[in-house]
């Protein structure tokens, strides 16, 4: 259930968010450069919000069979 408590939100790394989808770095920025996984930029690194990360994972399913 998404939140407007910006608080409440947990903000991942490339590498964590590289982690839980079990692909590379580049693979994340590449995502994130195409607009395809919104980011936020902090400094020179980028956070994405858990919330992104999960609803990318959760539209990005289709059917192989």
């Amino acid at each position: 259930m998404p939140t407007n408590d910006i608080s409440e939100v947990k903000f991942l790394t490339v590498a964590e968010v590289a982690a839980v989808m079990r692909v590379s770095k580049m693979t994340v920025y590449r995502l994130v450069h195409n607009g395809e996984l919104p980011a936020v930029r902090v400094g020179r690194s980028f956070r994405v919000s858990e919330e992104d990360v999960n609803e990318y994972l959760r539209t990005s399913f289709f059917d192989a069979g």
